[in-house]
């Protein structure tokens, strides 16, 4: 398959995946309740930030973990990360992600956001994805994918997520995610089978 090609699949497999996690995930929830009392653009130029480096650091690692590791385990483990992750998104309990948040101050947006995103991001399912993803797609499209889809999910939860989000059933969209996984862990081990 041409490098363009490998790189779009990539990247397109790799938006929905996180696309779907992340809507109404505490990522998107901490942008939505920043946004509702701070400005705006401090807030999405962290979220971009925030997310594109904790992505360089996701795909470094799935790279990494290619190189050390046979494509049949790490298909056989990348399989079981998806199954669990449909898994506890089908049918786990709903997470309280309303979090208070502190108010602070609009010199310190910026690095306030950037903070919070970081850690809520940090070892989240969705960062666990990337790394997953970029042990087996290109490492390229990963990124971009993963970027854009988190961007794109904040950006919801800072312009139209509050009024938005709130006419949707959480527990549906978490649904529609967790089956998206679960397909992605039948794909792969369907993929196996034929090797």
């Amino acid at each position: 398959m041409h490098e363009s090609s490998l790189l779009f699949s990539s990247a397109m497999l790799t938006f929905w995946a996180i696309f779907l996690a992340e809507m109404g995930d505490k990522s998107q929830l901490v942008c939505m309740a920043l946004a509702a009392k701070h400005r705006s653009k401090p807030i999405l130029i962290a979220a971009v930030c925030a997310f594109s480096i904790l992505n360089l650091v996701a795909v470094a690692l799935g790279v990494s973990l290619g190189n050390w590791f046979s494509e049949f385990w790490i298909t056989i483990v990348a399989a079981a990360a998806f199954a669990y992750f449909g898994l506890t998104s089908f049918f786990g309990a709903e997470e309280d992600d309303d979090e208070e948040i502190s108010q602070v101050s609009s010199r310190r947006l910026f690095i306030n956001t950037f903070l919070l995103l970081f850690v809520a991001e940090l070892g989240d399912k969705t960062q666990l994805a990337v790394v997953t993803l970029s042990t087996t797609h290109n490492m390229y499209g990963v990124w971009i994918g993963a970027t854009i889809a988190l961007i794109g999910t904040s950006a919801l939860g800072i312009y139209a997520g509050r009024r938005w989000l709130s006419k949707i059933d959480m527990g549906l969209l978490h649904k529609i995610s967790g089956a998206f996984f679960i397909g992605l862990a039948i794909t792969m081990l369907i993929t196996l089978v034929r090797l």
